[in-house]
């Protein structure tokens, strides 16, 4: 007999997933597992038989619950429903899905509208962070539409503003876990950096590429050579960011960084970690702009960094580009990092696994 799950499907940011109230899900670790794997229709290239959408970006879970932490609304676990493995991780955060977990919280009830902007506290279990979500309400009930446009996304919809706190060393225990600018990883120098997305920073030109290829360049045959380096690389520094064997983890993700080309900061072309982002991942964001401020770096050779305390930072990626808001003490370290992120509720009512 199949079993009938209530979940709302949602755009979180440029991802798509199953948003579920963790106390609808099975307690036991490995029984939840089955039951997404189901839900996605992996392990399968096209997710045929579930709702995946044959793509890592469209193969997430947010498992929601009221917090019983103090100035915290809810708590959100993100797990990362592999396609073509049977593999659920929880080793990552996901900026994107973030988006939604507020609108989730209000739609279920786990928080009360209040007023025509609701600021919801989020803690994420993943890293043990907290983000703060504002989510447009009014008469009670979430507001999708508005004029907020985020590249990748089609059309517009309500402003979904994100500030991240206290995100460095969330996975690897600190900003830099080797406490180098870089480091020379298979014969290319690397930054490793973890500012919210355990992160791998090098030149596109290091590798043969121009770092403005499309997603579809980069995964062809043409560019095999270059994709069996990079996951040689990572394979080599995950021990080093305090990861472990990184082999069946999705992190760190592999970041090619190149000069701006359209007014922005530094060009990005992100791997998750084995298949080319379409446009680049949030907390990806924030560790590839925080690499650009770190003198010495590889990031930093090719950025172009505004002036002031408070940089705005356009981080230019295959489909647009993702504006990061970080501020810096004195010292010229990240103290807090901000982005506009948009979702909108696709399905609500019951899922069967």
């Amino acid at each position: 007999m199949q079993t009938a799950i209530p979940c709302v499907m949602m755009r979180g940011g440029t991802s798509k997933g199953a948003y579920f109230l963790a106390s609808d899900l099975p307690a036991d670790t490995a029984a939840r597992d089955r039951v997404l794997l189901a839900v996605m229709g992996s392990p399968d290239p096209r997710q045929i038989d579930g709702m995946g959408g044959a793509d890592p970006l469209t193969s997430k879970v947010a498992v929601i619950k009221k917090s019983e932490r103090d100035g915290i609304d809810v708590d959100y676990l993100f797990l990362q429903v592999f396609v073509d493995k049977p593999v659920v991780t929880d080793a990552q955060n996901c900026g994107n899905i973030l988006a939604g977990v507020g609108p989730f919280a209000i739609e279920r009830g786990l928080v009360a509208a209040t007023g025509d902007e609701t600021r919801v506290a989020i803690f994420m279990e993943n890293t043990g962070q907290v983000a703060i979500a504002t989510i447009q309400t009014s008469a009670g009930a979430v507001n999708y539409s508005g004029d907020a446009i985020i590249d990748g996304v089609p059309g517009s919809h309500a402003p979904v503003p994100v500030e991240f706190r206290d995100t460095a060393g969330s996975s690897c225990g600190a900003l830099l876990p080797t406490g180098n600018a870089a480091d020379m990883i298979e014969g290319v120098r690397c930054t490793l950096i973890d500012n919210g997305m355990p992160c791998i920073v090098f030149k596109a030109e290091d590798l043969g590429a121009t770092g403005y290829e499309t997603r579809d360049e980069l995964e062809s045959e043409a560019f095999a050579a270059m994709r069996a380096k990079i996951e040689t690389i990572r394979l080599a520094a995950g021990p080093l960011m305090n990861l472990g064997d990184v082999k069946d983890k999705s992190v760190p993700k592999m970041m090619l960084v190149a000069p701006p080309r359209h007014g922005g900061a530094v060009t990005v072309r992100s791997f998750i970690p084995h298949r080319a982002h379409a446009t680049i991942g949030v907390l990806g964001a924030v560790s590839v702009a925080t690499a650009c401020l770190v003198e010495g770096s590889p990031a930093a050779e090719v950025a172009q960094i505004p002036e002031g305390s408070r940089k705005t930072l356009s981080v230019e990626h295959p489909t647009g580009e993702m504006s990061c808001v970080l501020e810096v003490d004195e010292a010229g370290q990240v103290v807090s990092a901000a982005l506009l992120r948009t979702a909108r509720k696709l399905m609500d009512g019951t899922v069967f696994a």
